[in-house]
């Protein structure tokens, strides 16, 4: 219980330095641009951003993938058995057509959650490697890991189309080098540290968590399939910001990429998982 009411507590302060974070970048960038009437247009922006990221992340996330509700008698039984085995309220079940198996979890808390899961897993997973999978999602959300992840997802969103915005609406004949390599290179940075700052051991203890309410060899040889179906064939729908939401990054493809990967190895996760049983 102490553990719970913990992560809950660092799971604010996070929210509220990722919202402090957002603030500043957008007052940076606008100043840059615009002076104070910039940093003044940067602020508004930055208090809609806060205020979406914070209540609607979840649904933008969802809508991103155009997930659907999934009435899967089967499935939404596993979901029901293990959010009353973790003591959480059952979340609400969606399904996306993707062709990687994956899954993730979005929602501010215990009483506001969905899990996602896609096509591919439903169809190419044993019922104990999907359980297993939900379980470790379950597992998010009572630590209320979600808010972080669903807030970060949104942030490093709103970067990129800023980015977007000022690279084709803007007076390039303005622009500087100075302008460019604030907005090209730290505003990026920026967004990629917000992800970063997303601890990797959050991965190992809902792969914990998850196995202590289904079963270590499920959630296990889930990883090795999924982890395997990625690089054969890694996803290209939907946004790379959100890569740290799924349980196993679905874009990853590049070692380079890997280098700044938001989840641990799956080697690693599938070791522990295995010492386990």
């Amino acid at each position: 219980m102490r553990r719970v009411i913990f992560m809950s507590i660092m799971s604010s302060l996070k929210a509220v330095l990722l919202l402090g974070i957002l603030t500043a970048i957008f007052l940076g960038i606008g100043y840059i641009f615009g002076g104070i009437f910039g940093a003044t247009i940067g602020l508004v922006i930055a208090f809609i951003m806060n205020f979406v990221s914070f209540w609607y992340s979840d649904r933008i996330v969802l809508w991103m993938y155009r997930a659907k509700r999934y009435d899967n008698r089967k499935i939404q039984n596993m979901v029901k058995k293990l959010a009353e085995r973790a003591k959480i309220p059952t979340p609400q079940l969606y399904i996306i057509q993707m062709d990687v198996p994956n899954a993730f979890a979005t929602g501010r808390g215990p009483g506001h959650s969905a899990v996602a899961v896609t096509k591919s897993l439903v169809d190419k997973l044993d019922d104990d490697e999907i359980e297993g999978v939900l379980a470790h999602e379950i597992n998010h959300i009572k630590h209320r890991d979600t808010l972080i992840s669903t807030m970060a997802a949104t942030i490093g969103g709103a970067i990129t189309w800023l980015a977007y915005l000022f690279w084709f609406g803007g007076d390039q004949e303005g622009r500087n080098v100075v302008s460019y390599l604030l907005l090209f290179i730290l505003a990026p940075l920026a967004a990629l540290l917000i992800r970063l700052a997303i601890s990797r051991n959050r991965e190992y203890f809902a792969d914990r968590g998850g196995a202590e309410i289904s079963s270590p060899s499920g959630l296990a040889s889930a990883l090795q399939k999924i982890a395997d179906a990625v690089k054969q064939k890694p996803a290209r729908e939907g946004s790379n910001a959100t890569a740290h939401m799924f349980i196993v990054n679905p874009f990853t493809g590049k070692a380079f990429i890997n280098l700044f990967s938001t989840h641990p190895p799956v080697e690693e996760r599938i070791k522990r998982l295995r010492e386990m049983e």
